[in-house]
């Protein structure tokens, strides 16, 4: 049995779903698992587009000699050669020797420093805006620097109007439908989606913006990722664009306020959910709290990259930051995130530490964010003449909150 489907007019979807690994890239947690898609074109040349996971390599292989039906294999384009995807491309190479393998002068730089074997003449080297003919169907290739490796590509099949877009648009989580609008895609899979992008490719939003120009230029009827849902309808394709343009621009989606706290012994958590508590009295909705002590900061990124404000809230220890505050605002920061207003809330026993090293974040580190004027450093916990300070903070929050403009859309 394979797990293929026809997109549309000998274009297939090869997909696989992996609920064994706990960690993508060995950082990010998958409790949900994690799906990788390859595509098949069969036409008077054959073509597979990028490889799977080794951890599905044999699903690979059989559902490649299953729609190839004892014909030969003409190409192979690698879009993308980070192992979650090429780690099966030697497997494919060695099974049909004459294959020619398509990519960038930088795709085989890469698949010589991952494989000792030697294909060099099997190298079918293309640049941006350079096509293949496959028979019916005619493909034209894309260059997407830093989409998130510098040699990727994607490609653009012109006949039916498909954009195999690499790892552009794909998510966390794996999948049972083949299509975006078979599911409740906002509400099952949309914050997968964010997790991916922010963690994955938050960092190059100019890089994204720029192939999403590119992409503008092209009727596009079907986006196929290499992680998640194919995107075939209108509605869905706007949808995923749209946010896209949100999280490549760092514009929030919607109003909220995100309070991002650590706490040692419970008063700066206490502070935290007194402010929340003042908040929501004062008619702040989508108030959230995580503690990045508990909660893997992707899961924080991704609800910072969704809500309009941020709270940040941590101690001292041991004349430090406290490090899970520290790791978290670090990790921000090699995301390039920006254009948020912050408030800061620190705590200390006999030094200061945390405070100043938040707000150096925010004024310095941080691109195009603003500090909010008040803040808050405690003496162990938050006492009664300290309220008036949270009173004001709360205030400078909600009224800025109610003031920002919430965009509808940005296509």
């Amino acid at each position: 049995m394979h797990s293929v489907e026809e997109i549309k007019n000998g274009v297939y979807w090869m997909g696989c779903n992996d609920f064994v690994t706990p960690l993508f890239e060995r950082i990010f947690p998958l409790p949900a698992g994690v799906s990788y898609n390859s595509y098949f074109i069969d036409d008077e040349r054959t073509c597979v587009l990028d490889g799977i996971d080794k951890s599905c390599r044999d699903e690979f292989l059989e559902d490649v000699a299953y729609l190839l039906k004892g014909r030969k294999l003409d190409y192979f384009i690698i879009q993308h050669m980070e192992p979650d995807h090429a780690s099966s491309a030697l497997a494919l190479i060695e099974k049909y020797p004459d294959v020619k393998i398509v990519g960038q002068a930088q795709t085989f730089k890469l698949f010589e420093q991952f494989y000792s074997e030697d294909y060099k003449a099997n190298y079918h080297p293309i640049g941006d805006g350079d096509q293949l003919d496959l028979g019916k169907h005619k493909l034209t290739f894309v260059k997407a620097p830093m989409v998130h490796w510098p040699e990727v590509f994607m490609t653009y099949d012109a006949t039916d109007k498909i954009l195999f877009s690499a790892d552009a648009f794909g998510m966390f989580g794996t999948v049972g439908n083949v299509y975006a609008d078979q599911v409740n895609y906002e509400g099952e899979y949309l914050d997968e989606a964010r997790r991916y992008y922010v963690n994955i490719v938050g960092k190059y939003g100019m890089q994204v913006m720029n192939v999403l120009k590119k992409a503008a230029t092209l009727q596009i009827d079907y986006i196929c990722p290499l992680h998640g849902l194919v995107f075939r309808t209108p509605e869905t394709i706007k949808y995923i664009v749209d946010k896209y343009l949100h999280w490549a621009q760092y514009v929030p989606e919607r109003k909220g306020v995100i309070i991002a706290f650590a706490s040692i012994y419970g008063d700066t958590s206490r502070a935290a959910c007194v402010l929340a508590n003042k908040l929501s009295k004062l008619g702040v909705n989508n108030v959230y709290l995580y503690d990045v002590s508990k909660v893997h900061p992707s899961y924080i990124n991704a609800k910072v990259w969704e809500y309009s404000h941020l709270v940040l809230a941590a101690p001292t220890y041991n004349l430090n930051l406290f490090l899970p505050m520290e790791n978290f605002l670090h990790d921000l920061a090699t995301l390039a995130f920006q254009n948020r207003k912050i408030a800061v809330l620190g705590c200390h026993s006999w030094s200061s530490v945390a405070h100043k090293e938040m707000v150096n974040y925010v004024e310095n580190i941080f691109k195009k964010c603003e500090l909010f004027p008040t803040t808050l450093d405690m003496k162990s916990s938050l006492h009664a003449d300290q309220e008036a300070i949270i009173d004001a903070m709360a205030k400078e929050i909600a009224d800025d909150v109610a003031a920002y403009a919430e965009p509808n859309t940005l296509i």
